[in-house]
């Protein structure tokens, strides 16, 4: 039996922070003890405080719980911060300042040289950053991040692929409306329509996939050297992001060699982390998959899905790549950044 560790959530009651409450349910290793809200809902018990929307029931436990103010204080050592980007940074770093590990899905801090942008399967080296992290900031803890939502998508189709050289990359994705949060986009705009923008999330997805693809070099990541171009759309699907890549490689390779790389590709294999997918990328032989919604869900919604990997006219391959944005790509994605923080000795500090 391992010990678990108490865990508090900051944005506890919107639709991201409700994400993390299902997910840590029954979690072996964290348990939630502090929820975090504004000052309007503190006080409060969490079953009061919060309209839940997700389609279980909240859980009980949790419910009963007193609702506190995003200050540190009497919030355990770990938070995981749903944060609206718009509070996130002042927040984030008076926890931090105050020695807390944070946890972050919030956007603020990913591009700082400093803070890792972390998607375990595919960079779990660039967590050596937090030394340099701790060497330069004043504040006694530490931050680690996970990409935005469609980023994730494409970080998890292109990991198996980077030892092949990438040298450029085309992405157009088809993004769920539960991206937008709630109450997300207007039915009258997204019902039988696509939104063909969303504001920042192209420059987010070119600027963290070549940090995530990038090299930690002792000091600093050294950003993928690759052209990253991303088209994104908005759909009406529930959802699942969908990212349709085209990639260019610096060496020669055969679509068996792609496969062979997808097949074969599970770092975190051996490290037991609770909630780390089996078998992190599948590949679907069908040539109309994946599909948002057959294919979101496997493996509790942790794992990206491949299917059409064919020869490109343009680059060289391209393929089709689905991951679950509220889970793998939010809630998900912090807490097996927070698992491989603890399998590394790194929630002591």
């Amino acid at each position: 039996m391992v010990k678990q560790i108490e865990v508090g959530v900051l944005g506890a009651t919107g639709m991201v922070g409700q994400s993390f409450i299902r997910f840590l349910e029954g979690h072996p290793w964290f348990k939630v003890t502090f929820c975090g809200a504004s000052d309007r809902s503190a006080g409060k018990k969490y079953r009061e405080a919060t309209s839940w929307r997700l389609e279980e029931s909240m859980p009980s436990r949790v419910a009963d719980l007193t609702v506190e103010e995003c200050k540190p204080g009497n919030a355990p050592k770990l938070v995981f911060s749903a944060m609206d980007a718009a509070v996130a940074t002042d927040i984030e770093r008076a926890f931090a300042d105050s020695g807390h590990t944070v946890v972050s899905n919030s956007k603020n801090h990913r591009m700082e040289a400093d803070v890792p942008l972390l998607v375990p399967e595919v960079n779990p080296d660039h967590l050596r950053l937090l030394p340099v992290q701790h060497s330069q900031r004043s504040w006694k803890g530490q931050i680690v991040t996970n990409p935005n939502c469609a980023t994730v998508s494409l970080t998890m189709g292109l990991g198996p692929l980077k030892g092949f050289g990438i040298e450029r990359i085309i992405v157009t994705t088809m993004q769920a409306i539960s991206g937008a949060g709630y109450p997300g986009v207007p039915s009258m705009d997204i019902m039988g329509n696509v939104i063909p923008f969303i504001g920042g999330e192209e420059e987010k997805m070119e600027q963290e996939t070549q940090k995530i693809l990038g090299a930690f070099t002792g000091d600093r990541i050294d950003p993928l050297p690759a052209a990253v171009s991303a088209h994104c759309n908005r759909v009406p699907v529930v959802d699942g992001h969908i990212a349709a890549v085209s990639v260019a490689f610096k060496q020669k390779v055969t679509v068996e060699d792609l496969r062979a790389a997808i097949s074969g590709f599970n770092p975190l294999g051996s490290r037991d982390l609770p909630s780390a997918p089996k078998v992190p990328v599948l590949y679907m032989e069908e040539d109309n998959r994946p599909q948002p919604r057959r294919d979101a869900l496997r493996e509790r919604g942790m794992a990206a899905t491949i299917g059409r990997l064919r020869p490109c006219k343009v680059l060289d391959y391209k393929f089709v790549c689905l991951s679950h944005n509220t889970i793998r790509g939010a809630a998900g994605a912090a807490i097996l950044n927070a698992e491989l923080m603890r399998s590394e000795g790194l929630l002591e500090r």
